[in-house]
């Protein structure tokens, strides 16, 4: 086992976890020190894993800083073998349906049967009951189904999914958030709780100002491009060598970003008095703007908009994005080595610790790699184990 360090470390997490949602929520815990043990089907029984190869980038980088066994949870006594280690453990992640899990008999209820203190975190596509409770759900699907797609995309050109697994991504923080929360709250009252969340409610969340907007104001949002939905100017404007990101909308950073491009007509204008009043307006001033914009490189006007204090930025594809100086400064390419595929570069947490920080404790293990020692720690070794083995229980 590698040696751990991190604000978690006296945790032990069991991760069930299949496709992207459910190993989020565990990586974000294994990052940060939890003993996590990656419980996998038999090599016998296993797919091919939903976020492909197991040596491709996907796959290594959402289950670093884990330990892999095999156990057949179709078989008697596979369950028990479960049960055994969540007797031990803090922390059960799963993502199956909710008809899977309590047929397989390792639902929250049995578990907890078993050990109250645990803290069981199920993540599912639309919820743990209601009408599409036992429906399969993946991102995409989520996106549409919470008003993502709707609002995405240029007006006219119907609806748009994201670039980004989104609703994978969010469900899985929004679930580690939660356990966070039950273990913190098992501290006072001594006992274990089921946490739950769902694809469709990480993706109403974070719909936030636009579900708000409906929710307060009763406006129905819709596709505005590259445009903010009520401000205005923000969007993307043409340069001489690209383009470039700028937000200014309230009325100082307008007059800043006016006064940097030498256009005080802009700002003058009776037309452009208010935020609001430039919204109305959007095609006519950001026409105007871009008139400007595009007389010199995104390179110049990022350095005289950022010495104005006006917010701007250039557009970057992901090898500019790890080039940048800011980034490198950020560490958010933390390295990890694998026995076989070398020095891997990982994606980073984006919360910093003083103290305890995010350490690359080792790279995603090979299938079943640790079943034999993770067995050993509850007395199952030698002839058992090979029994275990002839039996397809692991």
């Amino acid at each position: 086992m590698p040696d751990r360090s991190g604000p978690l470390s006296r945790f032990r997490v069991l991760d069930l976890t299949r496709a992207r949602a459910g190993p989020t929520a565990a990586r974000m815990i294994a990052d940060w020190g939890a003993e996590t043990v990656k419980i996998e089907q038999p090599p016998a029984l296993s797919e091919v894993a939903l976020g492909g190869p197991r040596d491709g980038f996907d796959f290594q980088n959402l289950h670093r800083n884990k330990r892999s066994m095999t156990l057949n949870l179709k078989h008697a006594r596979g369950r028990e073998i479960f049960l055994e280690l969540a007797r031990g453990a803090d922390v059960v992640i799963e993502n199956y349906r909710p008809d899977v899990k309590r047929r397989l008999g390792i639902d929250y209820d049995t578990v907890r049967a078993v050990n109250p203190r645990i803290v069981y975190g199920s993540i599912s596509g639309f919820g743990q009951e209601g009408p599409y409770a036992g429906r399969a759900g993946l991102d995409q699907i989520a996106q549409g189904l919470g008003g993502l797609m709707s609002v995405t995309g240029m007006p006219g050109d119907g609806p748009v999914r994201v670039g980004i697994p989104i609703a994978d991504l969010t469900a899985g923080i929004n679930l580690a958030y939660g356990i966070l929360l039950a273990l913190l709250e098992r501290e006072a009252s001594g006992e274990g709780q089921w946490v739950m969340t769902s694809l469709l409610e990480a993706q109403i969340m974070m719909m936030d100002l636009q579900a708000a907007r409906y929710l307060i104001s009763d406006e129905v949002p819709r596709q505005e491009g590259n445009n903010h939905p009520t401000n205005t100017p923000t969007g993307v404007f043409p340069t001489s060598d690209g383009q470039i990101n700028i937000q200014s909308s309230p009325d100082h950073l307008f007059k800043r970003m006016c006064d940097t491009m030498g256009a005080p007509e802009i700002y003058a204008n009776p037309d452009y008095g208010t935020n609001e009043m430039r919204t109305s307006r959007r095609e006519a001033i950001n026409a105007e703007i871009a008139a400007y914009t595009v007389t010199r490189t995104t390179g110049e006007w990022v350095e005289a908009f950022a010495e104005a204090g006006v917010p701007c930025g250039p557009i970057h594809d992901m090898a500019q994005v790890f080039a940048d100086p800011q980034v490198q400064t950020l560490n958010m390419d933390p390295a990890v080595h694998h026995a076989r595929l070398g020095s891997l570069r990982m994606v980073g947490q984006a919360v910093k610790l003083a103290r305890t920080p995010q350490v690359m404790h080792a790279a995603t293990p090979e299938l079943g790699e640790h079943t034999a020692e993770v067995l050993g720690e509850i007395d199952i070794r030698g002839q058992e184990l090979d029994r275990l083995r002839e039996e397809g229980v692991i």
